[in-house]
């Protein structure tokens, strides 16, 4: 009768359990979900062999790894002045500049900014990088920049464009800095023989330093609202130093200063016949 008792309780059980909304049976014995299990000692792997041990000599000491071969650092300053130095026209300089693979910024920008106007210009403009405008078309002072250094050297008889007065203009660095930052000196050295060799190619007779990266890169200076005005000398030829246009668009008050330098380098010009 006990086993019969113990029958009926067990059926009433899984019946209360089914009502309860039971209906599925997950182990035979129960689960304590509060106890830790137990935690599994475990010996510790063995320590790999060093690389040149002997594993027959257990008390022997691991050879010594060999020292990693150090690489040759490159020349970049040399090679670009090789290069530099091998071009005997603005269309190979061009080629070299273009064949030239040391400078990173080559890689994130689109064009090679070489130049523009005429090349038998008296006067020869030195800015300091291209900007997104310049990246994209391939030529110095495009966009509102370039628009605003038009009209400045137009009021003085000097166009880009103009075979009587013309202009040639060129900058310090061929490619476009990410974000338009400042060129690293780095950056700066590597690409400097070119410049200098592009200024012995066309051989003005003055040139316009537009901006602190130029007067860095041709008067070993920086400060152009110090250096503006005064007369220097820059790659072997007199140089003044002017506000880059850029800087005129964002500092309307300094055009006054702007037109002094023009009328100063109108009247050297005059000056040389």
């Amino acid at each position: 009768m006990e086993s019969q008792a113990t029958y009926h309780q067990l059926l009433d059980a899984l019946a209360w359990q089914v009502e309860l909304g039971v209906d599925c049976a997950m182990a035979e014995t129960p689960v304590n979900r509060y106890e830790l299990p137990a935690t599994e000692t475990r010996s510790p792997a063995p320590m790999p062999a060093a690389a040149g041990a002997d594993p027959a000599r257990p008390g022997a000491s691991p050879a010594r790894a060999a020292a990693p071969v150090k690489q040759p650092e490159v020349d970049t300053v040399g090679i670009a002045r090789a290069a530099a130095s091998a071009a005997a026209d603005l269309d190979a300089l061009k080629a070299a500049m273009t064949a030239y693979d040391h400078c990173e910024l080559k890689r994130g920008a689109r064009n090679l900014v070489f130049s523009d106007g005429l090349p038998a210009a008296r006067v020869m403009i030195v800015g300091e990088a291209p900007g997104r405008d310049e990246d994209r078309e391939g030529r110095p002072f495009v966009g509102p920049a370039g628009q605003m250094l038009d009209r400045m050297f137009d009021a003085i008889g000097l166009g880009r464009a103009n075979e009587a007065a013309p202009l040639y203009i060129t900058n310090v660095m061929p490619w476009r800095p990410p974000q338009n930052r400042d060129p690293k000196p780095e950056e700066m050295a590597m690409m400097l023989p070119f410049l200098e060799r592009h200024v012995a190619l066309v051989d003005p007779d003055l040139i316009v330093l537009m901006g602190n990266i130029a007067c860095v890169a041709g008067l070993g200076k920086r400060g152009i609202t110090r250096l503006r005005g005064q007369w220097g000398q820059a790659f072997g030829k007199p140089a003044l130093p002017m506000f880059h246009p850029a800087y005129l668009l964002r500092t309307p008050a300094a055009k006054r200063e702007a037109w002094a330098d023009l009328l100063s380098l109108q009247a050297r010009l005059e000056g040389l016949g």
